[in-house]
């Protein structure tokens, strides 16, 4: 059975370079045990990755758009034939004179169709392979034309740079919550500009509300409430590279337990409903959804979260954002899936990616 979103929105082109959901909280949702098998949206693979450094028996990685598996592959090369520091260059982590250097030590690693995509883009290779996605150049747009307008250099850094609560806190409020801030933020997150430029306007078929206010919101949380110091998606937004932190997948101590583990993951050019038609009953452990479902209209994300439950292992588990359309398991369902409410609030306060509304946790229950 194909997606809702397969029809509507063109999956011709790298959407994302990189993985913008916190791989830390995900994997504290998801709480992976030794021997689960796991089933991930793949996107540019970060997460996919960064579940087997839990030790699982299985990572199954779906996409249905074939750049965004081309992405894992390059990275499974890296994590294969480079050093930790040399992978970082490649991605664009760190600066780098070397990545097509580096490329090239990774190519006996790619498929056919992987190597025919990344040879016809030299220059993707050279601007690091975690810059060429529609959504980071658009938030290079905003870093390069917009936040200048708004703040100095000097001031961004020392943003940046973090502190105690009480500094960041007075910094936000004397310093960057600027009405100039406010107004180019909320015409530059508008639900037009991100449709133009960002997302596919597909994606926003089922938003309701203030787009843009309502990620201002979680805007200011992530600059006070939470350490800019240690926040690498933050990082990547004003700076365009990783400076004081990293995702969990390009940490150095997890890099040799993924690397190590890479014979466990295997990726899939599907859907979520394609792949669940054709999975047994009760042979999934943990789901790892992206923010999937607020794609889909509330009638075809309940169907999805049918086939999940009939594939879930009891005491399973699920874990999905919203970002601007709610939702969560429907009453329906409450003999099915218990929602984990406290801890996806906990979660939701700690999340480094700091624009989705809500994160999901449910368990799959024993009755169905």
């Amino acid at each position: 059975m194909p997606s809702e979103v397969e029809a509507a929105a063109d999956f011709s082109l790298i959407r994302y370079a990189q993985v913008w959901e916190d791989a830390d909280v995900l994997l504290e949702g998801l709480d992976i045990r030794s021997g689960d098998t796991c089933l991930a949206i793949a996107s540019a693979g970060d997460n996919a990755l960064a579940m087997l450094a839990r030790n699982p028996h299985r990572v199954v990685a779906i996409d249905l758009n074939p750049a965004q598996l081309v992405c894992l592959e390059l990275r499974i090369a890296a994590y294969q034939r480079l050093e930790h520091g040399e992978m970082l260059e490649l991605i664009g982590s760190r600066p780098s004179k070397r990545r097509p250097e580096l490329y090239a030590r990774c190519r006996d690693r790619l498929s056919a169709q992987a190597l025919r995509f990344w040879d016809r883009r030299p220059r993707a290779i050279w601007s690091g392979i975690g810059c060429v996605g529609k959504f980071e150049r658009y938030f290079e747009i905003f870093r390069r034309a917009i936040v200048p307008l708004i703040h100095s250099r000097q001031t961004v850094d020392r943003l940046l740079a973090g502190g105690a609560l009480a500094q960041r806190r007075r910094f936000y409020r004397e310093q960057w919550d600027t009405l100039r801030w406010r107004l180019l933020f909320q015409i530059f997150f508008s639900r037009f500009t991100m449709g133009k430029l960002g997302r596919d306007p597909a994606f926003f078929n089922y938003v309701q509300g203030n787009v843009s206010a309502r990620i201002l919101e979680r805007s200011r949380h992530a600059l006070c409430e939470l350490n800019p110091a240690e926040n690498p998606y933050l990082q990547w937004i004003l700076k365009g590279r990783h400076t004081t932190a990293l995702p969990f997948a390009l940490r150095p101590e997890n890099f040799d337990s993924i690397r190590n583990n890479l014979h466990r993951l295997e990726w899939r050019l599907c859907s979520l409903e394609e792949y669940l038609d054709g999975v047994a009953s009760q042979t999934i452990d943990r789901f790892n959804l992206s923010d999937i479902f607020e794609y889909m209209s509330p009638e075809n994300y309940h169907r999805a979260l049918q086939k999940i439950v009939r594939t879930a292992t009891p005491g399973g588990r699920i874990v999905y954002w919203n970002m601007l359309a709610p939702r969560s398991r429907p009453d329906s369902m409450a003999n099915a899936l218990h929602p984990l409410d406290e801890l996806a609030q906990r979660l939701h306060l700690h999340d480094k990616a700091f624009f989705y509304s809500a994160i999901v946790v449910e368990e799959i229950l024993g009755g169905r």
